[in-house]
C-alpha cells in the first residue's frame, strides 16, 4: 500500500507527458530539502527542468526531420581560411529572422569552400529557434518530384515541400536538368515565393544558370523570383577541403639536427 502513491503519480506523469518530472521528481525533493527550499521552489526547478528537456526533445525532432546528410554548426567553419566571406553577416543570418521575413540565401562560389556547411550551419540554427527545415540536393530534389507526379503524388509532395519554413537545396547547377526537370523544380521555387525561406547553393555564378535550365526565359524567371529579397554569399576562393587533404597528406619535416655545444 505505501508503494500506491508513487504508482499513481507515475501514471499521472506519464499520462500527462511529463518525463522529466518522473525521472528527476524524487533527486530533485532530496536536493530541496537538504537546501530548505520551499514547494513553489521545488516545482519550479522541476517544470524548468521539464522544459529544458522538452526543447531539446523538440530540436532533436526537427533536426531530424529535416533529413540533415550530417549536422554541422557555424562553430566548426573555418571563416579565416575563406576571407571573402563576411562572418559578420553570416551569423546575423544564424539569427533566422530573415525567415520570418519569407527571404532567400544564396550561397556561390566554387567547389570546396563550404557552402553545404553553411547551408547545413544556418538550418541546424534555424532548428534550434523552433523553424521547420528541410534539406536536399537539387538533383535528389528533382528525381523526387519526377518520381512523384509518374506516381500521382505531386501534388502532396509539393504542398510539403511548400509547407517547410526552411527549404535548403544544395548543388543547384551539379547536374545539367531535362526540360521537364527543368519545369518541376521551378514551380517549387514558385510556389515558395513569398511564402517561405530557401537557401541555395551552387557552383555557378547566376549568367550561367542557364546552362543547368536550358532556358532563358525559365531562368530569368526563376532568379526574378528567388532573388526579389536575397541575402548573397559570395564563396569563392582556394577549395576548403583540399587544403584540408593536402595539410593531412603533408609528410612533416624532420627536426633539425642539435647544435653543437661551443661552451665547453
Amino acid at each position: 500500500m505505501t508503494d500506491t502513491p508513487q504508482i499513481l503519480l507515475a501514471h499521472h506523469l506519464k499520462a500527462l507527458k511529463l518525463p522529466t518530472f518522473l525521472r528527476e521528481y524524487d533527486k530533485v525533493a532530496r536536493l530541496c530539502a537538504a537546501e530548505g527550499a520551499d514547494h513553489p521552489r521545488y516545482l519550479m526547478r522541476l517544470a524548468e527542468m521539464e522544459m529544458i528537456d522538452r526543447e531539446r526533445r523538440m530540436v532533436e525532432r526537427r533536426i531530424k526531420a529535416a533529413k540533415f546528410p550530417t549536422v554541422k554548426s557555424l562553430d566548426s567553419f573555418d571563416f579565416l581560411a575563406l576571407p571573402s566571406l563576411n562572418k559578420m553577416a553570416v551569423l546575423e543570418l544564424a539569427r533566422s529572422e530573415y525567415v520570418g521575413r519569407r527571404e532567400n540565401i544564396i550561397a556561390v562560389g566554387n567547389s570546396g569552400t563550404g557552402k553545404t556547411h553553411i547551408a547545413l550551419g544556418l538550418g541546424l540554427a534555424a532548428c534550434q529557434k523552433g523553424l521547420s527545415v528541410g534539406f536536399t540536393t537539387a538533383a535528389a530534389l528533382v528525381h523526387e518530384l519526377l518520381e512523384a507526379r509518374d506516381e500521382k503524388r505531386l501534388l502532396r509532395l509539393q504542398r510539403q515541400l511548400a509547407s517547410y519554413k526552411l527549404l535548403i537545396i544544395d548543388e543547384l547547377g551539379y547536374v545539367p536538368l531535362s526540360p521537364t526537370g527543368a519545369e518541376v523544380l521551378f514551380e517549387v521555387f514558385s510556389q515558395r515565393y513569398e511564402r517561405g525561406s530557401t537557401i541555395v547553393t551552387s557552383n555557378l555564378p547566376f549568367d550561367e544558370w542557364t546552362s543547368v535550365f536550358g532556358s532563358e526565359r525559365l531562368t530569368g524567371a526563376l532568379l526574378d523570383r528567388l532573388t526579389h529579397h536575397v541575402s548573397i554569399l559570395e564563396m569563392n576562393g582556394d577549395s576548403y577541403r583540399l587544403a584540408q587533404s593536402k595539410s593531412r597528406s603533408r609528410p612533416a619535416k624532420p627536426k633539425p639536427p642539435p647544435e653543437p655545444d661551443t661552451q665547453k
